[in-house]
């Protein structure tokens, strides 16, 4: 089950990380909420678009070699978890509408959450659950 979930996890991560990097504009456009953060900045989606994909790589690895792999799943996650905080930290302090906050569960905290879960140091060696 953990395997099947961070498979799927790292591979919506890296298809919105290659999305992010080829074309930014559209992936600003196209996802709902982005527009109402500001101005669109081309270097800087393609900027987060590197720390999503180094995070969905670090998922894969974890996927194919648990063993070496949770030590960058985990970077990842904790990437993904600043991510969220900040998300939250700006609701909280009136930058952002408390109602973004409903919108970001699945695509932002959710993430973080599962990522993290998922690449919890379990013990050297020991292989994730089938």
């Amino acid at each position: 089950m953990k395997k099947a979930l961070a498979s799927i996890l790292g591979l919506g991560l890296a298809s919105n990380s290659l999305w992010m990097l080829a074309s930014p504009a559209s992936w600003y456009l196209t996802v709902p909420g982005v527009t109402e953060t500001g101005p669109a900045n081309m270097h800087f989606i393609r900027d987060i678009g590197c720390a999503y994909l180094v995070a969905a790589v670090g998922l894969l690895w974890l996927v194919a070699r648990p063993a070496m792999g949770w030590p960058a799943a985990f970077a990842g996650g904790g990437f993904l978890a600043l991510h969220a905080t900040i998300h939250a930290w700006d609701a909280a302090a009136g930058r952002e509408q408390l109602a973004a906050l409903k919108a970001d569960l699945p695509a932002v905290f959710l993430p973080a959450a599962l990522a993290l879960w998922l690449a919890w140091p379990r013990g050297r060696g020991q292989e994730m659950e089938k």
